[in-house]
């Protein structure tokens, strides 16, 4: 009975001497890497087997999802003396095995190009039965600051209080800014409070002393950039100066536009005064003058009728008092020039008209008013 019990404990002992001696993962490194965006990493998984490990070898590296809802996101497989290098479409062509047999217990990968979504904690998992060993790492992978942008907030006068902003819009936090001077005492001024997360500098009450070149330095526990930015701290403007030029201003603008209106309406004015001169009718005005040549084609005209007249007609116009004449030239001369002698008819001789056939008339004679003598 002793000696079955004795060797029912060898077989025990040696059973998990066995055990004991079986699958094991060697990697010793850290759990937890930070690399910047664009890097490379390597993410170690060492093994060694045992003699009673006689089974398949299948390596499985997988993202382990933060929801304990969803299912972990297989990254990388070996089986069946075979490397699954596409499984996963986010990290295609990105992730390998670091040695071309895994089989000889170097289970590690390598992953290129990191970007911030392969953030995540990944687990090794080496299979060979009976054994199974496994190994979980944390990858943090920070994006680079960008290069910030430096400004000046406000008006940069003497008395006032300017603010020096530096902002850099990529970057994994936590983001640490810095603030120096570059020129004059290298020193912020004395009234100068910095806010290293936020990244400004306020001068309270700025002198020109303040002015000059400034750098800031914005960084993470990857990397850091860097932006320059110059000062010039002015004199407060002359405020008066500044009115009076603007009220002068305005009124030459206001004399100018009355001018202009003054002259557009005095041409209306006389443009519409000509218009009512050309209209108007003037009634005073004396009828014009006849002309000398129709006065003397009327006086001719009665002359030829005379000699045409027959002695009873003749008679008859000898009669006419002088009224009946049509007003030569001579008439409208002014006083100062002397009368011409009206005009006579042409006297007719008895014998002339005689043989005419007419009868002589004795024509008293006329003074000057037409009045018989």
């Amino acid at each position: 009975m002793e000696l079955t019990i004795g060797r029912f404990c060898c077989v025990l002992l040696s059973l998990f001497a066995g055990l004991a001696s079986g699958l094991e993962i060697t990697s010793s490194g850290p759990t937890s890497i930070e690399k910047a965006s664009g890097q490379s990493v390597k993410l170690d998984c060492q093994f060694n087997l045992a003699p009673v490990d006689s089974g398949p070898l299948d390596i499985e590296w997988s993202l382990i999802s933060t929801d304990n809802q969803k299912e972990d996101k297989v990254v990388i497989l070996y089986s069946g003396d075979r490397s699954y290098e596409d499984y996963y479409a986010q990290m295609k062509g990105r992730v390998h095995f670091n040695s071309a047999d895994p089989k000889n217990g170097d289970a590690s990968i390598n992953l290129t190009g990191l970007k911030s979504a392969d953030s995540g904690t990944y687990q090794c998992k080496v299979k060979k039965a009976p054994g199974i060993r496994s190994r979980k790492m944390l990858l943090i992978v920070m994006v680079k600051p960008s290069k910030p942008r430096c400004y000046a907030e406000g008006p940069t006068q003497e008395g006032k209080d300017i603010v020096l902003r530096c902002k850099s819009n990529e970057g994994t936090n936590p983001l640490q800014y810095s603030w120096d001077k570059t020129s004059g005492g290298k020193l912020l001024p004395s009234s100068a409070v910095l806010d290293p997360v936020g990244g400004t500098v306020n001068v309270r009450n700025a002198s020109a002393g303040a002015s000059g070149s400034y750098r800031c330095i914005v960084s993470n526990r990857v990397g850091s950039e860097e932006c320059t930015l110059y000062l010039n701290v002015t004199p407060p403007p002359n405020t008066a100066g500044i009115i009076a030029g603007a009220i002068i201003a305005v009124l030459l603008f206001l004399i100018i536009i009355a001018i202009i209106l003054f002259c557009c309406c005095r041409a209306h004015h006389r443009k519409k005064y000509e218009k009512e001169i050309c209209n108007e009718i003037r009634e005073d005005v004396p009828p014009p003058k006849s002309r000398a040549s129709t006065a003397r084609f009327t006086v001719g005209s009665q002359r030829s009728s005379l000699g045409s007249m027959s002695p009873s007609n003749l008679h008859e116009y000898a009669l006419k008092p002088q009224y009946d004449k049509i007003p030569s030239d001579e008439y409208e001369r002014p006083p100062s020039s002397a009368p011409l002698p009206p005009p006579t008819a042409t006297r007719m001789a008895g014998p002339n008209l005689s043989r005419m056939g007419g009868i002589p008339v004795m024509i008293p004679a006329q003074n000057r008013d037409g009045s018989i003598v």
